[in-house]
């Protein structure tokens, strides 16, 4: 059974960084299109970026773009976000995804973790 186990969130002033990490439990591990949702209360799960099998492909959201990097490292089943420039817009519960494909879409990923609080403080 594939688990997928998220942690770095906190609390951070504005301006600040955080780095999130997930860990994928199983094998395959690089067979997965990886990604970071978040979900603000009253809000949507909205996506923020992925990352193919490989790591050679990244996407960002608008929002993410020039701001936060999407890495991996398939040898340690670990996929990683790391946020910077955090302003209080970015709190909300981050979760990491795997699916097959690269995309930006959530129903295109199948597997979920619980969720990490990121909360910026102005």
């Amino acid at each position: 059974q594939v688990q997928l186990v998220e942690s770095g969130g906190g609390l951070v002033q504005a301006g600040g960084s955080l780095r999130l990490s997930c860990v994928v439990s199983g094998r395959a591990f690089s067979t997965y299109a990886m990604a970071w949702f978040r979900q603000a209360p009253g809000l949507e799960r909205e996506f923020v970026a992925s990352i193919s099998g490989v790591g050679r492909t990244t996407l960002y959201a608008d929002s993410a773009k020039g701001r936060f990097t999407i890495s991996r490292d398939n040898a340690k089943n670990t996929v990683y976000l790391r946020m910077n420039s955090l302003a209080p817009g970015d709190t909300a519960v981050y979760y990491c995804a795997a699916g097959p494909l690269l995309r930006r879409e959530s129903h295109d990923f199948n597997l979920w973790g619980q969720g990490t609080q990121v909360t910026v403080s102005s």
